[in-house]
């Protein structure tokens, strides 16, 4: 439970009833991570809190362009796009300081989830299922997502009337851990800090990275339930502050061929319900790692290759899996590694965890999370044992076939689909729906003709 000590149903509505606000926000995740909503007027607001809204199921049947698809089955024209049903989640009530009421006191928002048949497309209900299924075999799971983010001096008007070229970056040059860049820009840090710190999703680290105007938060760890929705809410407000401050954040997985691409890593770790202790440590276990961790990472390792898409869900995901930019090409795992594609962080009964760093940060947090955790789980009841940990750097080391990663979206979309162990895990209808979102995307793709491909082949071949 968070600073506002909403928890129930009950603290929701005498949170909303104390407040001078007409309306309250009210926000959801679609499959591509994208915060959608809208304000409710607080008397129609205080009623949903009990009896659900009827909100346009189109959410899922759209791209990020607000396209429709025309080869999922959950929604379309022919289904005519009726109304699901959605529930405000009371517990994720929080302010949000960058707007105020007519009063000037801050806005009100709550995320919220479907149910109904919508639920079993619902990124955040698909999270909540995978931690009950963790729940049902004794473990609590604790997680952290850190994220890379380039900063611009543009604006959504300036970007596209220059056609996403020439665009001025925050600061030049390469710079990571800059103290200058950090003390100089220091008005924007702070603003950053302390909204995060007030919306209840404080940032434990946050330093300039490699690349022209390049920052890397990592967002505090929580009970994964709540550190899916404090990802959720970083990557959608951090835009909108630098937005109010005449700037641009993007988190698109590589912006440009010249610079790294941006990471979304997720760290994670399992705690025994019954005991409260670590199910990741053994201290009488070579670097701390426990059979639990150990079995973990084997099934994180084992269908890495077939969960692709929930971690990288975008065209642009695959520009950034390039030898050499800090981005994995294998389900490969090491201790304290960054060239693989998961590290062992060994330590304490405290600390002891492991870090999946395939992901980018263009990758929708609930997925992302559902993936790496339900993966593990499975490992687990399976009695997995991983591959041979790499020593040394991954990118040079030849690796079994098997552990290959899919190299495009469409690769990766064919692989969850045909994969029994995401049927099994997330259900038969998310895999067809968002397998199908992901083959669209792929082809929106194929209609375009690149600068690319102009300059190559326009006058030589």
């Amino acid at each position: 439970m968070h600073a506002l000590g909403v928890a129930t149903v009950e603290d929701a509505e005498r949170l909303v009833q104390a407040s001078t606000l007409s309306h309250i926000k009210v926000g959801l995740s679609d499959v591509d991570g994208v915060m959608l909503g809208k304000y409710i007027r607080r008397d129609k607001f205080l009623s949903a809190l009990r009896g659900g809204l009827a909100f346009c199921d189109v959410v899922f049947g759209w791209d990020l362009d607000d396209q429709l698809y025309d080869n999922t089955k959950y929604t379309g024209w022919h289904t005519a796009y009726p109304d699901a049903k959605l529930r405000i989640v009371p517990s994720t009530g929080r302010r949000l300081p960058l707007e105020q009421g007519p009063g000037g006191e801050d806005m009100l928002l709550f995320l919220a989830e479907f149910e109904g048949p919508a639920a079993e497309i619902c990124p955040r209900r698909l999270l909540h299922r995978t931690l009950d299924r963790a729940a049902d075999m004794g473990f609590e799971v604790y997680a952290a997502l850190e994220y890379e983010f380039f900063m611009f001096r543009e604006t959504p008007h300036s970007v596209r009337a220059k056609h996403y070229r020439d665009m001025e970056n925050w600061t030049p040059g390469n710079f990571g851990y800059s103290m200058l860049r950090s003390t100089v820009q220091g008005d924007f840090y702070r603003k950053l800090l302390d909204m995060c710190e007030r919306m209840d999703m404080p940032i434990e680290g946050l330093h300039t990275e490699t690349g022209p105007g390049v920052l890397e938060a990592a967002i505090a760890v929580d009970q994964a339930a709540a550190a899916g929705d404090k990802a959720f809410l970083f990557k959608t407000f951090t835009k909108a502050l630098a937005q109010q401050n005449g700037l641009m954040a993007t988190f698109m997985a590589k912006w440009s061929h010249d610079h790294p691409g941006q990471s979304g890593h997720i760290h994670l770790s399992l705690r025994e319900r019954k005991s409260g202790r670590s199910a990741f440590y053994d201290e009488s276990q070579p670097h701390g790692m426990s059979a639990t961790q150990t079995a973990f990472m084997a099934g994180v390792q084992r269908y890495l290759p077939e969960f692709m898409a929930l971690y990288a869900q975008t065209i642009n995901s695959y520009s950034r899996l390039v030898p050499g930019y800090w981005a994995p090409l294998d389900a490969t795992w090491g201790m304290e590694n960054r060239t693989t594609a998961l590290r062992l962080i060994p330590g304490s009964d405290k600390s002891q965890r492991v870090e999946v760093r395939i992901g980018s940060a263009d990758a929708n947090p609930y997925l992302a999370l559902s993936a790496a955790l339900a993966s593990g789980l499975h490992g687990i009841e399976q009695g997995l044992k991983p591959e041979p940990m790499v020593q040394g750097n991954a990118y040079t080391q030849q690796f079994p076939a098997h552990l290959r990663l899919p190299t495009t979206l469409w690769e990766a979309a064919q692989r969850l689909r045909e994969s029994e162990a995401a049927r099994h895990l997330f259900g038969d209808a998310f895999v067809e729906h968002y397998a199908a979102t992901r083959e669209w995307e792929e082809r929106q793709f194929r209609r375009h003709v690149t600068d690319w491909e102009l300059a190559r082949y326009f006058e030589i071949i």
